[in-house]
């Protein structure tokens, strides 16, 4: 049976379409994905992002702990800052991208829709290996995390803050209250826009919440957004997804997460990335826009003169472009910015052009 977040019942109210995600059925759209992708980039949007996990880590060894199973030296990340990064098996090869928050008692690390065990128990292991003084609890089920993206966001939440939320640096994170309630805020998102997420306790009334929110922001032009849009805004920032571009087992090397590494500490992992780099990794992550009409999607063969070079991790129609736009794993010989590759979407080979990342910048809002 799939699960529902515990705001399923507003989002049926609210007029949602609904999707399966990663176990979860959640909002696929409530009015549609281009007009919702638009509002985000021009306005502001509400997403319920509650099928995301949350994995709360306590104890005198926690920062220990997250820096040997995550890239980053976590020791050297101050109370009230986070950090996005990534979790390795032992061959590099990644389990998760997350973000940690590092508050006055703990760490809380958010890891992708339906990773949250596996995430959860890879860190339990890593703590008993190593013998670290640390508490792991899985409380995703007891939590609703709420994103508020967009160039107006900061506005709309101002409305409801305890807080001065211009004070809040990029991936900056504390305890505040918003329309009374206690949250966890963070300015963090996946729309490549000015944004806040909330994570507050299940329990609390989180309808109030979401309905307070709308409400506000109303003269700023909100809507409630679905998970359709929060993936061709990832995607037009060419931000990765967890079950697309670590498919088949990824390094950070593959995947341009290169930035991620802190390679000044011990890590698991960090043997077999050192050994990557020295020999060079055979494909690497790849940004595509279609000169022609088409849409690619993940799976995707991408191709040089008849011959496959590469295959799509993600794809789709960019709403600020109206165009195809994908992420494909390309041979390293066959990346050169401005060079084109044929993607083969329904049996036609469509030309696209090699570009540099992001595909949108800040240009869209403005349309």
């Amino acid at each position: 049976m799939l699960k529902r977040s515990p705001l399923h019942d507003l989002h049926v109210e609210l007029g949602a379409k609904f999707t399966e995600f990663s176990g979860y059925e959640m909002p696929l759209y409530y009015s549609s994905i281009k007009d919702e992708h638009l509002t985000v980039r021009k306005n502001v949007g509400l997403f319920d992002v509650s099928h995301m996990g949350n994995v709360w880590i306590s104890g005198k060894d926690g920062a220990d702990l997250l820096s040997v199973a995550t890239v980053e030296d976590a020791n050297r990340i101050p109370v009230g800052m986070g950090q996005y990064t990534v979790i390795l098996r032992e061959d590099g090869t990644i389990i998760d991208d997350t973000i940690f928050l590092h508050l006055e008692d703990g760490f809380m690390l958010v890891p992708n829709a339906g990773r949250d065990e596996v995430v959860a128990d890879w860190l339990k292991k890593v703590r008993d290996k190593f013998g670290f003084d640390a508490e792991i609890e899985n409380i995703s089920r007891d939590m609703v995390i709420l994103a508020v993206q967009g160039p107006r966001s900061r506005e709309v939440l101002q409305k409801i803050s305890s807080i001065d939320l211009s004070q809040l640096k990029l991936f900056g994170c504390c305890r505040a209250e918003f329309d009374d309630i206690e949250c966890i805020v963070s300015r963090t998102g996946y729309t490549g826009e000015l944004g806040y997420e909330l994570q507050v306790d299940a329990e609390k009334d989180v309808y109030g919440l979401f309905r307070k929110i709308l409400e506000v922001g109303k003269d700023y032009g909100i809507k409630p957004i679905g998970l359709g849009a929060r993936d061709s805004l990832r995607l037009e920032k060419c931000f990765v997804l967890a079950g697309n571009e670590f498919e088949g087992g990824r390094t950070p090397l593959e995947a341009n997460l290169s930035f991620t590494i802190n390679w000044d500490h011990d890590f698991i992992g960090k043997d077999a990335l050192l050994k990557q780099k020295e020999e060079g990794v055979k494909e690497k992550l790849t940004y595509l826009k279609c000169l022609e009409k088409g849409i690619p999607r993940h799976g995707y063969d991408v191709e040089k003169d008849g011959e496959k070079v590469g295959k799509v991790s993600s794809g789709g129609l960019s709403p600020c472009l109206n165009t195809g736009i994908a992420m494909a794993y390309v041979k390293k010989e066959y990346r050169k910015v401005g060079d084109t590759l044929d993607i083969v979407i329904r049996g036609t080979r469509v030309k696209a052009e090699i570009v540099k990342p992001p595909f949108v910048g800040k240009e869209c809002g403005n349309v």
